[in-house]
């Protein structure tokens, strides 16, 4: 093992510093010590290493990650799309990163204005009256489109309204959010297409419903066509459309959502309009309504008034308070950069472009893969595993192998429609090289789960760490580095 595979732990010697801190020039202000009940007992257990040596084990470390400036990322349902590096520069000015949310607002009536216009930008991609930029993440606004609903709901006195039909296809934090939110959950089937089962949907519409939760195009990749017809049955019977924008990115330019009758969504900020995802944020989850519905979007919300400054405000009705200030604005920086630097007429591409992409891998894939649904999907298809599985490999050994080619695996088990699920998004950035690589890699271990599959079945084999034991992995964790080492 060289030395910097090794744990930071590993690498400590006694006696070592890492920094090293001035005399305190305050020697005239005395003070006061901690109370007891705030004071360890003992010394911190802490690695004693040199600065050089935590600089080499980090950028060692980093060097081992993937990431999108690593290679194709083709994750199914997430829309992991490159971001600009514009993106970074114009979040990183001092007039934004220099402000703080307690000053007054006509002290930062630049960092309000990007606000309100990310506001209406958002609106009008969307077809939607106002947003909030409040969520910090897209289960967040989620749960706050949800809650928005029950306000709705609670102001008009309408309270049998507890139940939420969420879709056999959705993704796991549509039931998770409308739970937390307090609202029982109905589920509604597909057909074999795919999309909403009307007809199994129509029975469940009674006075009990607050609404429904839809992502349009479906976690198949299948754009719901029905979408007017199901607007027209679960407004008739008093609820609302909710929609989860984590697929609106091929939606872009091409159609919107407010157009097609849905009351409240959220956006994926760091997914649609490429603020960097994954990692654990930060994220973004603005929340838009249609109109009516803008009283009970939380609070604070920003405000352009007569004059043409901007203002910080609290509304009566507003279902109150879901986060800190008003969001992780450096988000908020960055995808406004990305619409600006499009532009009207470039963001209408971004949608086919990623539709095309798509389309074009599925096509070439599609005789050594299972296709379960054929025709034309838009920004991400499934696969069913493998056309041939008489050799026994699975999807998670297509996934695991594709990492010794140099990809990120795909989705997999995902959506659990399929038993054997693959979920491949391309996003429209990449190149039609890029992807008739990956394509032949594809192929590649299509053909080597026939001829040679003990060596899928037991891949990866050139990564750092080779296959894990997953069940011993989730039931027993190595969650501190005593225990590693013990072992």
């Amino acid at each position: 093992m060289k030395q910097y595979d090794k744990l930071i732990f590993e690498l400590s010697k006694s006696g070592r510093r890492g920094y090293s801190l001035p005399q305190s020039s305050h020697t005239e202000y005395s003070l006061e010590e901690l109370p007891s009940f705030a004071r360890r007992s003992e010394e911190p257990l802490l690695p004693e290493v040199s600065e050089f040596d935590v600089v080499r084990h980090f950028t060692n470390l980093s060097n081992k990650n993937f990431g999108l400036d690593t290679g194709f990322y083709p994750l199914g349902s997430c829309t992991m799309k490159y971001n600009p590096k514009i993106n970074e520069d114009m979040s990183n000015l001092e007039g934004f990163t220099a402000i703080h949310p307690l000053q007054p607002a006509e002290s930062m009536q630049g960092a309000l204005e990007l606000y309100y216009n990310l506001q209406r930008s958002l609106a009008e991609l969307t077809g939607l009256s106002e947003f909030t930029l409040n969520p910090f993440a897209g289960a967040h606004g989620e749960l706050t489109g949800l809650m928005v609903m029950r306000q709705y709901h609670a102001k008009r006195g309408d309270t049998r309204r507890t139940r939420v039909i969420v879709p056999d296809s959705a993704h796991g934090t549509n039931p998770a959010s409308a739970a937390v939110c307090g609202l029982e959950i109905v589920e509604v089937k597909s057909t074999a297409r795919g999309t909403i089962d009307v007809d199994d949907l129509k029975p469940l519409l009674d006075d009990t419903i607050a609404g429904i939760m839809m992502t349009n195009p479906n976690t198949l990749g299948i754009f719901e066509s029905e979408i007017p017809e199901i607007a027209r049955l679960v407004h008739e019977a008093g609820g609302l459309l909710y929609y989860d924008g984590a697929n609106l990115n091929p939606m872009l330019g091409k159609c919107r959502p407010g157009d097609m009758g849905f009351d409240i969504m959220h956006i994926n900020l760091h997914k649609t309009f490429s603020t960097p995802h994954g990692g654990g944020g930060p994220g973004s989850g603005p929340v838009g309504v249609r109109a009516g519905l803008e009283a009970y979007l939380p609070n604070p919300h920003v405000s352009k008034l007569a004059d043409g400054s901007y203002t910080i405000d609290e509304g009566t009705d507003s279902l109150g308070s879901i986060s800190g200030f008003i969001g992780n604005f450096g988000v908020m920086v960055k995808a406004y950069t990305y619409i600006l630097s499009l532009g009207k007429e470039n963001v209408k591409n971004v949608g086919p472009m990623a539709s095309l992409n798509a389309n074009y891998i599925k096509e070439q894939l599609k005789d050594c893969y299972e296709l379960p649904i054929s025709g034309v999907c838009k920004h991400e298809f499934v696969f069913d595993g493998l056309k041939d599985k008489s050799t026994g490999v699975t999807t998670l050994d297509v996934a695991k192998r594709l990492l010794d080619y140099g990809y990120h695996a795909p989705t997999i088990y995902f959506p659990l429609l399929f038993h054997q699920a693959i979920m491949i998004e391309p996003t429209e950035t990449e190149s039609k090289e890029t992807l008739d690589e990956f394509i032949e890699v594809m192929r590649k271990v299509a053909k080597e789960a026939t001829e040679d599959p003990d060596t899928v079945k037991t891949a990866p084999h050139t990564t750092l760490v080779g296959r894990l034991d997953e069940t011993t992995a989730a039931r027993k964790p190595i969650l501190n580095y005593r225990d590693l080492i013990a072992q």
